[in-house]
């Protein structure tokens, strides 16, 4: 029998996967929930208790009694940045992570890291770095953008899709300005409801999520409520979501409901919740993006299909439909999922650039 192989470090053998640091750079923190930063993608952080949770804590007890994984998925921060604007030549980024979430078939990047994105005021962001954690880190100090003019520049990191936070702080140089972000473009969020594939499951990291992809593209805070297996339409989520001031409403929770038949009592009920609070709002309906030609992929189609037809027929004139058969359309469409159902990068893309169009006619940027 051979001797087993010696345990190698991969980062003896190629730089490239070392985790940047801060080394002797002289850093001031300020804590993501502090002036002048700008925190994203937590419509309840305030009535949380300014706890990184994504769900109103008022209904907790209401999603455990339900056995519901939202209550523990709610730690996960997808959605969730932070924005400002410095002219510091170093980013970097302090903090502990309450917990990262390994999974077989996701990176790490992906699932416990961060990403940023950076560029002038008014211009497009352009992607900086990625602070992916080691196994088991709970603490962490690390490099997550440079900006070599020393000119101001906006800044927008993304926190971990599918791992939580306790504390994240942003560093700047000493001495170095930092300031409010400009405002986005568009004034309100854009809120995504859904599974898995919604949380972002499987992108590479943050900003690969075709939901991230979309909001930089129009210029918009993210609100992620993508829940792997647990989003199944419920009235209360429908009133929750309702209760806040939005530019556009996407939703895909086609997955994770558990039967055709409780889909079909749910999906319309789930719009005609909201509808009637916010008669005007711009609500976008899809069906899975995985979509197979066969007999129930079809009837959970014709059921969001319908949602929407009614509304049509009804005078609605702010709804759109989205033909999940579409989403991942053209050449090499198998490539574009990790697993036969959750998209890689080049999956989450083609559903930003089918989604973009629809997205843009809602918000009448086009």
């Amino acid at each position: 029998m051979s001797e087993a192989s010696p345990k190698v470090d991969i980062t003896q053998l190629d730089k490239n996967f070392i985790v940047p640091g801060v080394g002797e750079f002289d850093m001031t923190y300020t804590n993501v929930t502090a002036a002048p930063l700008k925190l994203e993608g937590l419509p309840w952080f305030a009535e949380n208790g300014n706890e990184f949770y994504r769900i109103p804590k008022s209904a907790v007890a209401e999603y455990q009694a339900a056995k519901s994984g939202m209550v523990s998925l709610s730690h996960c921060t997808s959605g969730v940045a932070v924005r400002f604007a410095t002219d510091s030549k170093v980013v970097s980024l302090r903090g502990k992570l309450a917990y990262s979430l390994d999974m077989n078939h996701m990176p790490r990047a992906g699932s416990a890291g961060f990403d940023s994105y950076a560029g002038v005021a008014g211009g497009k962001l352009i992607y900086q770095k990625t602070f992916q954690p080691n196994r088991d880190q709970i603490e962490f100090e690390a490099l997550i953008g440079l900006n070599d003019s020393g000119l101001m520049q906006e800044w927008l990191i993304n926190f971990p899709l599918y791992g939580g936070v306790e504390v994240v702080e942003v560093g700047v140089e000493k001495g170095a300005k930092l300031q409010a972000p400009v405002a986005h473009k568009v004034a309100k969020p854009v809120l995504f409801y859904g599974s898995s594939i919604t949380q972002g499951g499987c992108a590479s990291r943050p900003g690969n999520n075709y939901t991230s992809m979309l909001c930089r593209a129009v210029d918009a805070e993210q609100i992620n409520l993508g829940f792997s297996g647990s989003a199944r339409g419920e009235e209360s989520m429908a009133e929750a979501i309702a209760s806040l001031d939005l530019a556009v409403f996407v939703y895909d929770y086609d997955h994770n409901a558990p039967s055709n038949e409780h889909f079909q009592a749910t999906h319309d009920k789930f719009f005609q919740i909201i509808r009637k609070k916010r008669p005007d709002l711009p609500v976008i309906m899809m069906n899975r993006c995985d979509y197979y030609d066969n007999a129930d992929c079809r009837t959970r189609r014709d059921i969001v299909r319908a949602t929407y037809e009614k509304a049509v027929a009804a005078g609605d004139k702010n709804v759109y439909f989205i033909d999940g058969e579409s989403l991942f359309a053209g050449d090499l469409r198998d490539a574009c999922t990790v697993d036969g159902c959750h998209p890689n990068d080049l999956g989450f893309f083609r559903m930003y650039a089918s989604v973009l169009p629809v997205l843009k006619k809602a918000l009448k940027l086009q």
